[in-house]
Parts: structure tokens; sequence; C-alpha cells
């Protein structure tokens, strides 16, 4: 996992999340590039935490973000954190420029919410799989899971040329999962 510096940060977000008994379980692959997609997303907490977590971890993981949460001083600290904002209304070409960002990288984890809103969903937004498909890279899945508190790293996960049938396995990997108001749809 491409790391950040230690600095005072990193142990104050560890000690948070030992105070309010969030765990990790799971191991972090080895490997340079990835996509990371993190669900079920039905909380604004799910940023928080997950936030909490990279600083902790210490965790160099490029986000992307609605751009509406990148105005004001928010935006500067989701910048200063990695964040990426997307225009959901024209987000055109946003694939087209994250497989130029892995092109371009000797490392690069990019971290995104397959559901695309924190509202449930019957069907994810397939940006992830084009992304990790164009650029060669595996997918990371990773879960909220709030009746454990527990942030859960999954397996590396290789798409195919078949979208659905990817689809379909990713989110049967998720179904155990609870987030704060709902599992995957």
């Amino acid at each position: 996992m491409p790391q950040l510096p230690q600095h005072a940060g990193r142990r104050l977000c560890s000690w948070w999340l030992r105070c309010r008994g969030w765990q990790l379980r799971g191991d972090f692959p080895d490997v340079p590039r990835l996509v990371l997609i993190a669900a079920p997303h039905s909380s604004w907490w799910d940023g928080y935490w997950g936030l909490i977590f990279k600083v902790a971890l210490g965790a160099d993981v490029a986000f992307m973000g609605k751009a509406e949460l990148f105005r004001g001083p928010l935006g500067w600290l989701l910048r200063k954190l990695g964040g990426i904002p997307v225009e959901r209304a024209a987000a055109h070409g946003v694939v087209e420029q994250m497989v130029a960002r892995f092109a371009a990288a000797r490392q690069l984890w990019l971290g995104m919410a397959p559901e695309g809103t924190r509202k449930r969903v019957t069907q994810w937004r397939s940006g992830f799989w084009h992304i990790a498909h164009e650029a060669d890279v595996p997918i990371f899945p990773v879960a909220f899971d709030y009746p454990s508190r527990s942030i859960v790293l999954g397996p590396l996960f290789h798409t195919s040329a078949d979208m659905a049938a990817d689809m379909v396995r990713l989110r049967n990997w998720y179904a155990p999962f609870r987030g704060r108001h709902h599992g995957v749809g």
C-alpha cells in the first residue's frame, strides 16, 4: 500500500479508533496499483470513518467524491487527504481520466463508492469496474460493517470480460456486511 510519512495525526486517529471500538479485519494486498471500492455506503459517517482509518494507517489512497463536498474549508481538507472532486451531472470522461492517471503512475490506489450514493440502490454504478478493467488493475473490496464496528478488507478481485457476472460476484462478497442504515441492496 502506498504510504504517507508518520506524523502526530496518525497517532491521534489510531487512538480515536481504539476509543470508539473500531477495528480493521483482513490484510492489505501487496500491489502498487488498484481500485478500492467501499460499500455499503449508507451514511456520511462512512466517509468520516474511512478518512480516520486512512490517516491512522498512513494510507496514500486517492478517492473520488461528489464535487459539492469540495466547496469551502472542507474542500481544502478533502483535497489535502487525496480527494478528487467529480461533477456527477457531467461525469463524462471520468473513466478515461482515471485510466490515464493509472497509466502515468507507478503507484496509485484509487478509492470509490460503487453505489454512488448513500441511498439503497439495486444496481451499482459501473465506473469503478470500467476503470479497473481498462487500466488492467485489480479491484480491492472493502466493507463497512457497523454491527461489528469493523472495516473488512476483502480479497483482490480481477475483472473478466463479463461485467454483469463480476458485479454479481462482488455484490455477493458484500452480502454479510451491514452499513449504518442498510446493507448492499
